[in-house]
């Protein structure tokens, strides 16, 4: 059995904020995000729209595109969610 990991990219209603985490449970997580079980940034800032998410087989490449995603700059990761989900819709 393949195990899945997820990056994934959460904004807040109008897509001011972004948080970009990883997740072996995208279902989940984003579930944990939107009933504010998980104390923090995203709780904080009412972080709980998934916008963008990748699934990856293996968890350190995983890690390693959550911590390339981060340190990009802002324009670099709206285009990359543009790309995936033009119209900022909520995945979940």
């Amino acid at each position: 059995m393949t195990k899945s990991y997820f990056v994934y990219i959460l904004t807040t209603k109008n897509n001011k904020m972004l948080y970009v985490g990883v997740t072996n449970n995208l279902q989940r997580r984003v579930f944990e995000h939107q009933q504010k079980l998980i104390s923090g940034y995203t709780e904080k800032y009412n972080l709980n729209k998934l916008v963008h998410y990748q699934e990856f087989s293996d968890i350190n490449e995983a890690i390693i595109a959550e911590k390339k995603i981060k340190g990009w700059l802002r324009v670099k990761k709206n285009q990359l969610i543009s790309s995936f989900n033009p119209e900022w819709k909520d995945l979940s």
